[in-house]
């Protein structure tokens, strides 16, 4: 009852126009780092020592800053529209180019003997992609780029649904980053389905684009709109941040 009073007296406001960023990223390694296991603490220092002065934050950005075409697959996964958020992979991630797919390779490079700059990399890899699964867009529809095509109007502004929920929620949040930070510490105490399942994030995202007004009437952006789903923002930060320390305590138990 507490984090719903604090998500419904917020108003949300849209700044301009939106460019790529990391804060979400950042927020979702911050609470993945809080929740780690002795065990995987020590074999994450091993890993990120490779690389002085790197944390889980600083590489959360990593696969963003790489990416090419051979890799841009990886970040999202689209399903039909008529499929009922149900993820098939011979149908929605051919030869294994999609999200979900990735984070399961990376995990498992993870967890592997592999030399460690690959699983340094597969680690890379894994901060990120837990985040972008839980984007609802990223796992949205092909016909419109997960949002990416679907624009938006408010204050006289132009941007699109994808770049929105991407950055704009975020950076817009009233109150700034720390008082995100604040909303997200009670959002974390609710409970999440932990176990390590990205088709099943995948779907979440999906059912959550599907949900009345996320895609606004007319392109136009009601004002209460980030109002509206900051609790949604919250539960997907939440959730990513959650599961991603469940999964590095789980594959980064060595022999």
């Amino acid at each position: 009852m507490l984090l719903r009073s604090l998500v419904l007296s917020l108003l949300f406001v849209c700044g301009p126009a939106f460019a790529y960023g990391g804060a979400a990223h950042r927020l979702i390694a911050e609470l993945a780092q809080e929740r780690w296991s002795a065990v995987a603490k020590a074999e994450l220092a091993k890993l990120l020592a490779l690389e002085p002065g790197a944390s889980l934050v600083s590489i959360s950005t990593w696969a963003d800053e790489v990416r090419a075409p051979s890799t841009a697959a990886w970040h999202y996964v689209n399903m039909p529209r008529d499929s009922g958020c149900h993820y098939e992979s011979a149908r929605d991630c051919l030869e294994g180019r999609c999200v979900v797919a990735a984070i399961e390779r990376q995990a498992a490079v993870l967890a592997s003997s592999a030399p460690p700059e690959e699983r340094l990399k597969a680690l890379k890899y894994l901060v990120h992609l837990v985040g972008d699964v839980h984007q609802p867009l990223h796992a949205g529809y092909a016909d419109d780029r997960g949002g990416n095509l679907f624009q938006v109007r408010f204050g006289g502004r132009g941007t699109n649904l994808h770049a929105l929920w991407d950055v704009g929620l975020v950076d817009q949040w009233p109150g700034g980053m720390d008082a995100l930070r604040d909303a997200l510490n009670l959002a974390v105490t609710s409970p999440v389905d932990a176990r390590i399942q990205p088709a099943r994030w995948a779907e979440e995202s999906c059912r959550i684009v599907t949900s009345s007004g996320f895609y606004p009437n007319d392109h136009f952006l009601p004002a209460d709109y980030g109002q509206r789903f900051a609790p949604v923002l919250l539960e997907r930060l939440a959730s990513a941040g959650r599961r991603l320390a469940v999964m590095l305590n789980q594959v980064l138990v060595r022999p």
